[in-house]
């Protein structure tokens, strides 16, 4: 008996070793991903165990802010989807810095200097068509030709951080600005919705044209979707999928771990093997993607877009109406 009970002990005392450290991350991340990436980082950190909770940014960010108003915060680390939001989190006060080794292998523009927030990963917005289409669309004015007139989707700004990106990055080119929405609006563009929203428009043939990010359609082509995917000659909006350690992390070295991972080799082979663009230089793009030198980058100022977010939200919804 003595032997079974000190086996007994032996065993249970291996099982809660084996996890010395505990991370909670709140990611938007699809499902698949995040336990993805986090059975990647457990396998190669095994005395870290990682929890992750996932909503929208919109969500998520609001579910943070309930949190930190009442004091309880639960979250160590954030792996959303854009850096506005984390250089809004920086300003505050609300991110810790920590200069990961691994961002001499990004360009600098993918990091905040500080080391307040790192890019994980490329996903660019750009325009998908049915492949019965009439048009084939190479650039963003397509969209408002007399072919698209009624025929196009996109998501709004106004609950998709990706899309109010885009908006910034659209309405801050001399060729583009607000006239282009009130353009998309007068040839009968629809605003709404999520990207998920877009692409069940366009490859159930509801619509011909949307403007929705790269991964969507090009995974979903793969496995025979009727849709195609377009790199708009003029350039593309990206976001950047950036991960943070919260000031408030209980477990900061476990932290720069898990950001260390994202940001390695491995890290970012995993993107890859997902279908995402990856942030790190040197790794190569997933099948069904152009050369990263061929893709062009609209200019975007992340700070500039913060400072504007609100006034461009009302801006769109004066054009479109409000959700």
């Amino acid at each position: 008996m003595k032997t079974m009970l000190a086996a007994f002990a032996a065993m249970f005392m291996a099982t809660t070793a084996s996890f010395a450290d505990k991370l909670v991350l709140y990611t938007s991340q699809p499902n698949s991903d995040a336990q993805q990436t986090v059975d990647a980082f457990m396998a190669a950190n095994p005395d870290i165990e990682v929890e992750w909770v996932r909503e929208g940014t919109t969500k998520l960010m609001a579910k943070l802010a309930a949190e930190m108003e009442a004091g309880q915060t639960a979250a160590d680390l954030l792996l959303i989807a854009d850096t506005v939001t984390l250089e809004a989190m920086k300003r505050e006060g609300r991110l810790m810095a920590y200069k990961s080794p691994e961002a001499a292998n990004y360009d600098e523009a993918l990091y905040d200097a500080d080391g307040h927030y790192y890019s994980t990963k490329m996903i660019t917005t750009g325009i998908m068509y049915n492949t019965a289409a009439k048009m084939k669309p190479t650039g963003w004015s397509d969209l408002t030709r007399p072919e698209a007139k009624g025929m196009t989707r996109m998501p709004s700004p106004l609950t998709s951080g990706a899309a109010l990106i885009h908006a910034a990055a659209l309405t801050g080119m001399e060729e583009f600005g607000w006239d282009y929405y009130q353009a998309l609006k007068d040839n009968e563009t629809q605003a709404g919705g999520g990207n998920g929203d877009v692409f069940k428009a366009v490859a159930s043939g509801e619509k011909a044209y949307g403007v929705v990010v790269d991964f969507v359609p090009i995974r979903e082509k793969a496995k025979g979707a009727p849709v195609e995917f377009v790199f708009p000659e003029e350039g593309v909006s990206v976001v950047t999928e950036p991960v943070a350690i919260l000031a408030s992390a209980k477990n900061p070295d476990a932290a720069r771990k898990f950001v260390d991972f994202l940001l390695s080799e491995q890290g970012q082979e995993l993107v890859v093997s997902q279908g995402y663009i990856p942030a790190r230089n040197g790794i190569a793009l997933p099948e069904g993607y152009p050369a990263r030198d061929e893709i062009r980058l609209l200019p975007f100022d992340a700070g500039q877009a913060l400072e504007n977010a609100e006034a461009n939200k009302q801006k769109f919804a004066e054009i479109f109406g409000a959700e």
